[in-house]
């Protein structure tokens, strides 16, 4: 049951991204073969002009060198190539409030007891994010929608795995520092090591790993902990 919500849930992500290309690709050969119309009236063209050196008013803003990112969603792409990525096991090595809250995700798990998770999860503006999107309602009643089970015991079962893989450090000394389980959510597929596919296989069907190779980045659940032992989020998707 749960190597099927896995396979599930990532080929309905693939899907999704499919679909959506074939929905663009249709409306671009539609009529004249051009974009579908905005909604909104669009702004005329700019006047085009040419660059005047005595006018210090006239110059072309900078590219923006450090794209704001949604830490939840995949890394690759994001950084510097040549940044090497810390593949971590030793939770000792975690600070002690980012062990703690992991411990406080693991304990809660194990027990089968989705309510366990509630007061880890939290509320307002701290809330940990359980989806790329808004969900409605209450958050343990969602993590028991997208589990395989109606009791919620394969969500579980999939935290508890996620929370067992090697894990990685992101931003490190920086104000975005985070703590992020698996580390695969970090790194290219294609790059990983026959050791590493199997610790991965242990997330995910090798099925899935092809189809994730294929959309260029992994997709399956992980989780992120600030330094200071914040959930941040339990997501899957891109």
């Amino acid at each position: 049951m749960q190597n099927t919500l896995k396979t599930q849930t990532i080929i309905i992500l693939i899907i999704s991204a499919a679909l959506s290309l074939s929905a663009l690709g249709a409306f671009a050969q539609e009529g004249s073969g051009k974009a579908p119309p905005s909604l909104m009236i669009p702004l005329p063209d700019p006047i085009p002009r040419s660059f005047d050196p005595n006018n210090p008013l006239n110059f072309e803003p900078a590219a923006d060198e450090n794209p704001v990112r949604n830490p939840a969603q995949s890394q690759t792409g994001f950084g510097d190539a040549d940044q090497k990525i810390e593949i971590l096991y030793d939770v000792e090595e975690l600070p002690f409030a980012v062990r703690r809250m992991r411990e406080l995700i693991m304990d809660a798990a194990r027990s089968g007891d989705p309510e366990r998770l509630r007061t880890l999860i939290g509320n307002g503006a701290n809330i940990t994010r359980l989806s790329l999107t808004d969900i409605e309602g209450d958050p343990i009643t969602y993590l028991q929608s997208v589990s395989g089970d109606k009791e919620g015991h394969e969500i579980l079962a999939i935290l508890l795995e996620v929370m067992e893989a090697g894990f990685t450090r992101l931003d490190g000394d920086t104000d975005n520092e985070l703590y992020v389980w698996p580390y695969f959510y970090a790194i290219p597929l294609q790059d990983l090591t026959p050791p590493q596919r199997v610790e991965l296989f242990k997330l995910v069907t090798a099925g899935d790993y092809e189809d994730m190779v294929s959309f260029g980045a992994y997709i399956f659940f992980r989780v992120g902990i600030t330094p200071e032992g914040r959930w941040l989020f339990f997501v899957a998707g891109d």
